[in-house]
């Protein structure tokens, strides 16, 4: 039974589209069941009822026409009760509703389940029978089993606005496709989709004439696409910095003629011609790539597959297409490569989407970059329907939104509006101090890690950085930096804000942030080899790091060093030695710089309950909330199935911040917030009136929470946040702040939140 469970769920994953999995889901049920009927019932919330949508053995005439009530027949009373209904005779039962049109008179043994996702009534599935008879347990539970396999299928399709679309339904309403966040912002225009001419898929088998001339066909085209990829590195570092540059060394190493070229040779020297010698060892290498569990490593895939449609370009010798781009258009594509975007005029991009990818994919990182809300691994968006229709990126949830109606439409232009208004005041802004009305001040700073955040950290009043994330520079090359490349890197970092703190973290990999040259292979990785663990481990690494950090801090002395996912007084204790230990090395080389401030980050429930122990070995403590509320409340935020029960205000967080703050209090060390927490104004001011020291954030933020804490009175909102310490239900906190904070004029910057929400 589970071999059939797994070929049928196998079988309608792989459907064409939603009809097709639809009635591959009734026939395969009904015959693995060996019964008469299976029929599949979907709800449709427009008409507030369940629709037959399709069936193996009552009348093909009656789907897509027949419905009932959400209360209406057996049904809508499995859809009600939200569990299995399995009669010997249906006919007797009181809910029994008779629909002539589909022949069931004939059927008496009735078993509906629902069809639930997230807690939610997708449909119901039912199987009949002639016979008098109850479906025995194994049955009732195996209907059970294949409903929630197959539940995923009709909720993406739910979820994508295409249920009812495919099925006959209006085109008109909006259409909502989820995917993941590659770059937060709001953004509406004209797709248009970018895909290569060269199609390596296309490419037949072919026996090569003459080996040599071959090969110099493959050399000549290598020297172009070699040519292209330096031109478009020339004009990526008019907008890009140096380790996010570094990615189009990694395409030119990739084509260097001892790596990639050197197989395609071979195939060529064996009798393959070069075109179809390409698509082999590019199909193989993406093959691989493709397989990897690693999510850095799959990423990969994209970019030698972008190679390949590049360097047989050049071997066809065709005229690539000429693209227009409108003056607001969305990019979309299955990939998008670093390259690609590149290519494409940066004034008329207002957002990219991509069908697959992740957050880890070049194509993320440089969008970061440069600003541009940014959705991935969209994957039900039908991409071919998508080009030069108006759509919305929205990149604060990783969704995109077609066919909107005119009053969502009218919230996110609303939404960049605001963004829009910030920008135009931020002048006025930038200069002031984040004071509260009556006299309370707290230091902002911003999160960095591309070095195109600080021109846009400093012209928002930036005061210095809470969270350097170095393992980005580690992110975007081949290989580990060496010592001087870390040091030019941190340089710019420290020389840009000085006299302000910067606050680095050390290399903080493992989780979800990965290196290609150094895989981690860990079954459950958030509670892996992760973080400090790697780098005590690894003291060879750890120390050339921090070495680059101190050279890099001479002369200006406003280097802080952080340590990440800290669970222990013993861990703490053996980084600053290692860091002293550096420290005298430096000095030792003749280098005239001050020991670094040293913390740790609070971000697991061991260090809340160490805070005060910790604070008394360090300088300072730096909460991360957002790792800190996935462990406390057992949340990864990036799974779809349980995100939703990600709550920052949640009593337990909120208790923990509280206690941390506290006891740090008890040894007079300060305490900063660097996680997404601090850039939420909401949030920014329960964590002010905590007693919180600076808030760090992402750069497009700051100004929301300085315009935030110069509209009210510290008094105020410590009277608030006792108010909710008493509370327990987060979300019930949430929308509380809301209310009081929109009572004293603060709802404009709240508005991004209630919407996305």
């Amino acid at each position: 039974m589970l071999e059939t469970l797994r070929r049928i769920v196998q079988e309608v994953n792989n459907a064409a589209d939603i009809p097709s999995a639809l009635d591959l889901m009734a026939k395969r049920v009904r015959d693995a069941m060996g019964t008469e009927v299976c029929s599949i019932y979907l709800r449709d919330e427009e008409e507030q009822r369940y629709m037959l949508m399709a069936s193996e053995g009552l009348k093909q005439e009656a789907v897509g026409k027949v419905s009932l009530g959400l209360s209406e027949g057996l049904v809508g009373q499995v859809g009600l009760r939200e569990e299995p209904i399995n009669l010997e005779d249906a006919f007797t039962h009181p809910k029994f509703h008779y629909l002539a049109e589909t022949g069931e008179d004939a059927f008496h043994a009735f078993l509906g389940v629902p069809v639930m996702h997230h807690g939610k009534v997708l449909g119901v599935m039912v199987v009949q029978q002639r016979d008098v008879r109850r479906f025995d347990q194994s049955e009732e539970a195996f209907l059970v089993t294949i409903s929630a396999q197959l539940s995923a299928v009709i909720a993406h399709a739910h979820a994508s606005g295409v249920l009812f679309d495919q099925l006959g339904g209006s085109g008109d309403l909006p259409s909502f496709y989820d995917g993941l966040p590659g770059c937060p912002g709001a953004a509406i225009g004209h797709g248009v989709l970018l895909f290569p001419e060269a199609d390596l898929a296309s490419v037949p088998d072919r026996a090569v004439a003459d080996v040599s001339d071959e090969i110099s066909r493959l050399d000549d085209a290598l020297v172009r696409v070699r040519q292209e990829i330096r031109d478009l590195a020339e004009r990526a570092s008019r907008s890009l910095g140096a380790e996010e540059q570094a990615l189009f060394d990694v395409y030119l190493r990739m084509l260097d003629r001892h790596a990639l070229p050197a197989e395609v040779i071979a195939q060529i020297r064996e009798g393959q011609w070069a075109q179809g010698a390409l698509r082999t060892v590019v199909d193989a290498h993406v093959r691989n790539f493709e397989m990897m569990d690693d999510p850095y490593l799959r990423e990969r895939a994209a970019d030698v597959r972008d190679l390949g449609r590049r360097v047989l370009a050049q071997l066809q010798s065709q005229t690539r297409r000429h693209v227009i781009f409108p003056d607001e258009c969305i990019l979309l594509g299955e990939d998008i490569s670093a390259p690609m975007l590149m290519e494409v005029p940066r004034e008329r991009v207002r957002g990219i989407v991509t069908t697959r990818g992740s957050r880890n994919s070049h194509m993320a990182i440089v969008a970061r970059a440069m600003g541009i809300p940014t959705v991935v691994g969209a994957q039900n968006l039908p991409l071919k329907q998508m080009d030069d229709k108006e759509i919305i990126v929205d990149g604060f949830r990783g969704r995109v939104v077609a066919n909107a109606s005119p009053e969502l439409k009218l919230q996110f232009q609303e939404i960049i509006a605001e963004e829009e208004s910030l920008q135009a005041g931020l002048e006025k802004l930038r200069d002031e101090p984040a004071e509260t009305l009556d006299g309370s001040r707290i230091k902002l700073q911003v999160n960095t890690g591309l070095m195109t955040d600080i021109n846009r950290s400093l012209e928002r009043g930036a005061e210095g950085v809470g969270l350097y994330r170095t393992e980005i520079p580690f992110m975007v090359r081949d290989r580990f930096p060496s010592e001087e490349e870390q040091r030019v890197i941190y340089r710019e970092q420290l020389a840009a804000f000085a006299p302000h703190s910067v606050t680095m973290r050390t290399l903080d990999i493992g989780g979800d942030k990965s290196l290609s040259y150094f895989p981690i292979e860990d079954e459950n990785p958030f509670l892996g080899w992760r973080g400090i663990r790697v780098t005590l481990d690894h003291p060879e690494i750890f120390m050339v790091q921090v070495r680059a950090m101190i050279k890099a801090s001479e002369g200006l002395n406003n280097l802080r060093i952080m340590l990440p996912m800290i669970t222990s007084v013993i861990e703490a204790e053996e980084a600053q030695h290692l860091i002293h230990r550096a420290w005298l090395e430096v000095r030792d080389e003749g280098l005239d710089v001050s020991m670094p401030p040293v913390g740790v980050m609070i971000e697991v429930p061991a260090s809340v309950y160490q805070a005060r122990a910790l604070a008394q070995r360090v300088d300072f403590l730096s909460v991360g909330t957002n790792d800190l509320t996935q462990y406390l409340l057992a949340v990864d935020r990036n799974n779809r199935q349980v995100a939703a029960l990600y709550n920052s205000y949640h009593p337990a967080v909120l208790h923990a911040l509280l206690h941390v703050v506290e006891q740090a209090r008890e040894e007079d060390t300060p305490v900063s917030v660097c996680g997404e927490m601090a850039g939420e104004p909401s949030a920014a001011l329960l964590l002010m009136a905590m007693g919180v020291d600076v808030l760090s954030m992402n750069a497009s933020n700051l100004l929301k929470v300085k315009a935030a804490i110069r509209q009210v009175n510290i008094s105020f909102v410590r009277r608030l946040l006792n108010e909710v310490l008493a509370m327990d239900n987060g979300e019930v906190i949430a929308s509380y702040v809301d209310l009081q904070l929109t009572k004293v004029g603060l709802g404009d910057l709240l508005r991004n939140r209630k919407v996305l929400s």
